[in-house]
């Protein structure tokens, strides 16, 4: 385990000058949900288990990309909740004194149960994804009826101890477009912040179509009928989502990765549960972290590779998908079948 207490450092530079700065850890391609948005059949092709990181591989690579200047590290998956024994993780992962923000991204269905155990091995924030607060909607967009699971994670997270806790909602035109307001004043309750997520064609999404797409200006059109003027925040910062204020001193934020994308100031990158290293969402290829370290590859050897694939970075996935003029589902079923890691759950969000 890796309990270095040296400062940090300066992060890998790419050659549009973007900092490897945020590692996205994803812990298992499993979910118990299948969103529309992001897994719209019930059958998939899964990883071999056997060929997932072990927790002591985990915690070696995120070692090395804390070595080379990463000190955000978010647990992701599939749900990475399915992941059997994760609080020991995470505490593995906080023993690393070069992380700063330690977060996880959950659906929230099995928060319940383990935000306790979680919160005191060291996990510092929660995303919980929350699409609609209506049950018959969640049930129409994921075909699990567990809206309520996902409810009692939030009074159980804050009871546990989190605090900053974000929820994600995806938009969709048609759908939940119209509980704008209503997840604001949810997030209020619970002191949590919420972020409007654009639907966004990546590996997965093969319902996808430009009309279900709520764009950030019509989002912020409709919430100014409801609230009056929305300031927007004025930031130094590479998070994806654009932050607003509300007259009352709410703040809320909208991730626009489908219309008006952040490819420019993007520092961050996905290790998938069985090591391919992705440095673009839209990537069609990944890195094989896990044939080097179970190869035998020295550390050095490993950051290495990791330096050489980033210096050379010059990854625009969504810009490019912005710039074409018929623009329609990123990898169709077929291929997706055929490899796996091309999809959202398996690579992480």
């Amino acid at each position: 385990m890796d309990t270095s207490v040296s400062p940090n450092v300066d992060p890998l530079i790419d050659t549009l000058g973007r900092g490897l700065r945020n590692l996205r850890l994803s812990v298992t391609d499993r979910c118990n949900l299948r969103c529309r948005y992001c897994m719209p059949h019930e059958d998939y092709t899964w990883l071999p288990r056997e060929e997932l990181l072990t927790f002591e591989e985990i915690v070696k690579l995120a070692g090395v990309f804390t070595d080379l200047g990463v000190t955000r590290v978010r647990l992701t998956g599939g749900e990475p909740l399915l992941r059997r024994d994760l609080p020991v993780l995470v505490k593995m992962l906080a023993a690393n004194s070069r992380v700063e923000d330690l977060a996880l991204t959950t659906n929230g269905v099995l928060l319940a149960d383990q935000a306790e155990a979680l919160f005191e091995a060291g996990l510092g924030r929660l995303t919980i994804s929350l699409d609609t607060l209506n049950p018959e909607r969640f049930y129409t967009l994921v075909r699990r009826e567990l809206h309520g699971h996902v409810l009692d994670g939030f009074s159980t997270a804050r009871r546990a101890g989190f605090r900053g806790t974000k929820i994600d909602a995806v938009i969709l035109r048609g759908f939940n477009d119209d509980e704008l307001a209503d997840l604001i004043e949810f997030g209020r309750k619970h002191s949590a912040e919420v972020r409007f997520i654009e639907y966004m064609d990546v590996g997965g999404a093969t319902d996808w179509t430009p009309a279900q797409v709520v764009s950030r200006d019509e989002m912020l059109a409709a919430l100014s009928k409801r609230y009056g003027n929305i300031a927007p925040l004025r930031e130094d910062s590479t998070a994806p989502a654009e932050r607003y204020q509300l007259s009352d001193g709410t703040i809320f934020g909208i991730i626009a990765s489908t219309t008006a994308p952040f490819c420019r100031k993007c520092d961050r990158s996905r290790l998938t549960a069985d090591g391919l290293w992705y440095m673009c969402l839209y990537a069609k290829h990944g890195t094989d972290l896990r044939r080097l370290l179970r190869g035998g590859a020295s550390r050095e050897a490993i950051a290495a590779e990791i330096s050489r694939a980033w210096s050379a970075r010059t990854d625009r996935g969504a810009e490019e998908r912005v710039a074409q003029p018929q623009r329609g589902v990123f990898v169709p079923v077929d291929t997706l079948k055929q490899d796996p890691h091309l999809e959202m759950h398996t690579r992480g969000g």
